[in-house]
C-alpha cells in the first residue's frame, strides 16, 4: 500500500524522488514527504496528493514516502518521512511494527520525544539511540530489534548513504552509473535504469553512488542476481487511454497470451495431492471461485475457497492436501500469512502471482507467474483474466497427469484456451454498447448481478467492481438465491445485470430473469444466445464459443460496465477512495 523511494547519484534527488513517488501513486495514500540531505537534513510532507508538496529545497540524496494509515490518522504530523530527536537521521516505513508500543515506552524513558501516532517513527528514535558515528552499525542493531512486517529505508545527514531493509514488505534497488535507487516497486525507477535487484525477507542493503551492499540479518554479504527487466516505463503509463483502468482492460488479449506462452513452457505440475485449499483475497479470491468450479470439474477433487483472512485462523488440517495461494502483488499481507502457516504445516503450496520476486515466492514449494505486466489501476482488471487462464491451465495439465481427461478431451480444451485472447478481442468491439447502458444505469442507488455455476463468481466480481470504482451499492448472487431473500429488494427499474452462457444452466437462469422481469427490474442479458433479447431489457451479445470458458468474455462486459458506469458519474477510476493496490498490512 504504503510507497518508498530513495536515491543516491548525481540528480536532483527532488526530481527523482518526486517522480518517482508518482510512479507510485497506484498504491495508494493519503499523505506523502520527502528528505533530502544537502548541508543538513531536509523534510517536506504534508496530508494529501503529492503535486500537494511544496519542496523548496534539493541536493543529490534522499528518500521519500506515500502514505497509507494503519496506525494514526492521516494527517501532516503523521507523515513519513519521521526525523530522530537531534534532526539527523530520516526514515521512511511500510508494513507494521508489531513491538513498537514497548520500544516506544523504553525510548521516552530514555529522553526521546515522539511528535506522531505512528509506529514507524520509532524506528528512527531507534537508530538514533544506536548511533555512535556509524550510521550502517546503528541500523542494523535497530532493525535487529524490530518485529513484524517492514520495509525502511533511512538517510543520515553526515553519511553519503542510503541503509534499507525488507523483511515481509516489498523493496526492490535499481541499479545505475553513479547512482543507485530504491523503491516499493520498479515502476517507481524505471525512467532510469532497467537493471534491478529484487530484495528477499531478512535482506538489509546498503546504496552509495558507487555500489550496492546487500547483506543478511546477521551483517554476511549476500549475492544478488541483478535481473534486466523487458517491459519499458510506457507499458506503465496510459499510452493515450484516459485511465489506467481502460488500458489494462483492453491489454486483457495481450496479458492472457502472454500469461499462456509463459505457462505452456511448465512442465512441472504433475502434484500429488487428494484435495485443494484456495486462498485469496478481494479479486484474486473471486478467480479462486471460479478455479473451484473448473478443477472440480476436470479433476473430480474437493476443492474449498477460504478468504485469507479467514483461513490463516481455521484449524490446521494436514491430509495430503494442495494450497494454491492467489495474489496479484504477492504481498498481500493475509495470503504470504497462510501460505507460511500451510508450508509449515506440510502442505504442498503454490502461488500464483503477478510479481517476480514478490514475497510470497519465498514461502511456497512452486510458483506460476500470470505475466500480466504491470498493472496500475487499484481495481484489478488483466491480472484477474491472466489469474483466470492459470488457474484453467493448471486444472486441464492436472487432468491429463492423472489421466482423468483423454488426450482428444486435453486437446479440445487447450485449443478453446489459446482462443481465449482472439474471444477477448472481439468482446472488447462492444464497448461502445456497453458505454450506452452504463449511461442508463449511472443514477442507479443499487443494481444486482447474477449468475449460475462458473459465473456466479463473475457476478461477484462484477458488482465489486462496480462498488469499487462508481460507488454504486451492488451485489452479486448466484441466481437461484433470489427467491430466498434478495428479490425483496428487486424493484422498478433496479438494474439487475444477467449472465446468461448456453451451458446446463441455461434454462434455470432464464427462468430466474423472468422472475425479476416480471417485478420490473431493467434487466442486461449477457449471452451469446440471440433468443434471450426476448427476456431481457438489453442484450449485449457475447462471441460465440465454449461455455465453459465463458467467464473470460463475461467478466471483460462488467469491467468495461463499471469503468464507463464510473466515467460518467466522475469518479476517481484509477484510485478509488479508501482502497490500496497492494495490502500489505493484515
Amino acid at each position: 500500500m504504503c510507497g518508498i523511494v530513495g536515491y543516491i547519484g548525481f540528480r536532483s534527488a527532488k526530481d527523482v524522488i518526486l517522480r518517482s513517488l508518482k510512479r507510485l501513486e497506484y498504491r495508494g495514500y493519503d499523505s506523502a514527504g520527502v528528505a533530502i540531505v544537502n548541508d543538513g537534513l531536509n523534510v517536506e510532507k504534508k496530508k494529501g496528493y503529492i503535486d500537494s508538496l511544496k519542496v523548496d529545497f534539493d541536493g543529490t540524496l534522499g528518500i521519500g514516502h506515500t502514505r497509507w494509515a494503519t496506525h494514526g490518522v492521516p494527517d501532516d504530523k503523521n507523515a513519513h518521512p519521521f526525523l530522530d530527536c537531534g534532526g539527523n537521521i530520516a526514515i521512511v516505513h511500510n508494513g507494521i511494527i508489531e513491538n513498537y508500543i514497548s520500544l516506544k515506552e523504553e525510548l521516552v524513558k530514555k529522553g526521546h520525544k515522539f511528535i506522531s501516532d505512528t509506529d514507524s517513527e520509532v524506528v528512527a528514535h531507534l537508530i538514533e539511540e544506536y548511533y555512535r558515528g556509524d550510521f550502517k552499525d546503528a541500523f542494523f542493531r535497530a532493525i535487529s530489534r524490530l518485529k513484524g512486517s517492514f520495509a525502511i529505508a533511512a538517510v543520515h545527514r553526515s553519511e553519503r548513504k542510503i541503509m534499507a531493509v525488507k523483511h515481509e514488505s516489498p523493496l526492490v534497488i535499481g541499479l545505475g552509473d553513479h547512482e543507485n535507487f530504491l523503491a516499493s516497486d520498479i515502476p517507481a525507477f524505471l525512467e532510469y535504469t532497467k537493471r534491478v535487484i529484487v530484495l528477499k525477507d531478512g535482506e538489509i542493503c546498503e546504496l552509495t553512488d558507487d555500489f550496492v551492499h546487500v547483506y543478511d540479518f546477521e551483517g554476511n554479504p549476500v549475492s544478488k542476481e541483478v535481473q534486466h527487466i523487458k517491459w519499458s516505463i510506457e507499458d506503465a503509463e496510459k499510452s493515450g487511454y484516459e485511465h489506467f483502468m481502460l488500458k489494462e482492460i483492453f491489454e486483457q488479449p495481450r496479458a492472457v497470451d502472454d500469461t499462456l506462452h509463459a505457462l505452456f513452457s511448465r512442465n512441472d505440475l504433475n502434484l500429488d495431492f487428494d484435495r485443494i485449499t484456495i486462498v485469496a483475497c478481494g479479486t484474486s479470491y473471486h478467480a479462486g471461485l471460479v478455479g473451484k468450479y473448473v478443477i472440480e470439474e476436470l479433476l473430480r477433487v474437493p476443492v474449498e475457497v477460504y478468504y485469507a483472512s479467514e483461513y490463516r485462523y481455521r484449524p490446521r488440517v494436514v491430509d495430503n492436501a494442495l494450497t494454491i495461494l492467489i495474489t496479484q502483488s504477492g504481498e498481500t499481507a493475509d495470503t504470504i500469512a497462510a501460505a507460511r502457516r500451510d508450508k509449515s504445516s506440510g502442505n504442498i503450496t503454490l502461488a500464483i502471482t503477478n510479481v517476480v520476486g514478490s514475497s510470497i515466492t519465498n514461502y511456497v514449494d512452486k510458483v506460476l507467474y500470470t505475466n500480466a505486466g504491470p498493472e496500475i489501476g487499484v481495481a484489478a482488471t488483466k491480472t484477474f483474466t491472466a489469474q483466470l487462464v492459470t488457474l484453467y491451465y493448471f486444472a486441464i495439465e492436472s487432468a491429463r497427469h492423472r489421466g482423468i481427461i483423454s488426450s482428444t478431451t486435453y486437446e479440445n480444451l487447450m485449443s478453446s484456451l489459446r482462443k481465449v485472447p482472439h474471444n477477448i478481442e472481439n468482446m472488447l468491439v462492444m464497448a461502445t454498447q456497453i458505454m450506452k447502458e452504463a449511461e442508463k444505469i449511472r443514477k442507479s442507488k443499487n443494481m444486482f448481478f447474477i449468475g449460475r455455476g462458473l459465473n456466479y463468481p463473475i457476478a461477484l466480481e462484477g458488482a465489486l467492481k462496480m462498488k469499487e470504482i462508481s460507488y454504486i451499492h451492488a451485489e452479486g448472487y448466484p441466481a437461484g438465491e433470489l427467491k430466498h431473500g434478495p428479490l425483496a429488494l428487486i424493484e422498478n427499474n433496479v438494474p439487475v445485470v444477467a449472465l446468461i452462457p448456453p451451458d446446463r444452466t441455461y434454462e434455470k437462469i432464464l427462468s430466474n430473469v423472468k422472475e425479476v422481469s416480471a417485478r420490473d427490474a431493467y434487466v442486461i442479458g449477457i449471452s451469446s444466445k440471440d433468443e434471450v433479447s426476448r427476456y431481457v431489457d438489453t442484450l449485449i451479445k457475447v462471441p460465440e464459443g465454449d461455455p465453459f470458458f465463458s467467464p473470460f468474455v463475461n467478466v471483460v462486459v462488467l469491467q468495461l460496465l463499471a469503468y464507463y458506469t464510473a466515467k460518467f458519474l466522475g469518479r476517481e477510476i484509477d484510485k478509488p477512495r479508501n482502497l490500496a493496490k497492494s495490502v500489505t498490512v493484515e
